[in-house]
């Protein structure tokens, strides 16, 4: 009878513990879809708005909601192709992580490229504005030649900033949104001069022909020290790339000396302490070689 009593209570004492251990499941699952159904609604409308923000200042007219897709094909297809290639889940996950960051820093870098184009296009449009003026044409006919002559992107910025102001922008509220897109201090010379001589008056064309010149002789300055810094760049990369290829090297030369790197715990150790020093490196030559003029 007791014995029978206490397969009754152990039965019971597993079907609760099942019950409750369901419930658990249940309720961690409903969590992960809701946590899941949030994060990925927030990195929609992240990457959405940064897509069409970089795009349009950028004049690239792409489907965010096409480019979006394609990227979420990317972070299923990639990490998968990745795993049946390495059968490693860390790198799979490291994949994806890359892949999901990977257009916010593509963005930034085309928007860095193109903010140093138009900084060394800008002096020559400016000089083009300046003879316009000195030649008796108005603002608004330097600008147009601009337009027409100068290559893009500056071409660009000065037709959205004409077009602005022929369907009655107000002209600083134009020149703002100007210094919106081109957030550089160069060019916010160039509006600032504009402002004042709209406010004050003056010799707009030898203003501009001064900045003009003083952007300049500015480039040819930056010119000379990028070359100056060039070879410590190089350096860097060279000594940071140098132990890379030699490790490799020496994995094919002797693999079994080598593969202790990374089935040993020491072997662990060394090859963190190496990635550490190596990034430690990289990043002080980078800060000795990169100088803000």
């Amino acid at each position: 009878m007791m014995e029978m009593l206490l397969n009754i209570g152990t039965a019971t004492l597993f079907w609760l513990v099942l019950a409750i251990f369901f419930v658990c499941a249940s309720i961690a699952a409903w969590l992960f879809v809701q946590k899941g159904e949030s994060f990925w609604g927030e990195y929609e409308d992240i990457f959405m708005e940064t897509s069409s923000a970089n795009l349009s200042d950028m004049f690239l007219f792409v489907d965010t909601k096409r480019l979006f897709l394609f990227n979420i094909i990317a972070m299923i297809l990639i990490p998968l192709i990745s795993y049946m290639m390495s059968s490693s889940l860390i790198t799979s996950i490291v994949v994806l992580v890359v892949i999901m960051f990977l257009p916010f820093r593509l963005y930034r870098r085309m928007r860095k490229k193109r903010l140093a184009k138009i900084e060394k296009q800008l002096p020559d449009a400016l000089v083009m504005i300046s003879g316009t003026l000195a030649a008796g044409g108005s603002l608004a006919m330097a600008l147009d030649a601009v337009v027409k002559d100068q290559p893009a992107p500056i071409s660009q910025e000065f037709m959205l900033f004409t077009r602005e102001q022929r369907i009655g922008v107000e002209f600083e509220k134009s020149l703002r949104n100007m210094e919106r897109r081109i957030p550089n201090a160069d060019l916010i010379m160039f509006t600032s001069a504009l402002k004042i001589s709209r406010e004050v008056g003056g010799d707009l064309s030898d203003v501009i022909n001064t900045l003009a010149e003083t952007l300049r002789r500015k480039s040819t300055m930056e010119g000379k020290i990028e070359s100056l810094t060039s070879q410590g760049k190089m350096q860097g990369i060279v000594m940071t790339a140098l132990p890379i290829m030699i490790g490799g090297i020496l994995f094919f030369i002797e693999p079994v000396a080598m593969q202790k790197l990374f089935t040993t715990n020491i072997g662990w150790v060394v090859v963190s302490v190496v990635v550490v020093m190596e990034a430690l490196g990289y990043f002080f030559i980078s800060k000795v070689t990169n100088i803000n003029v």
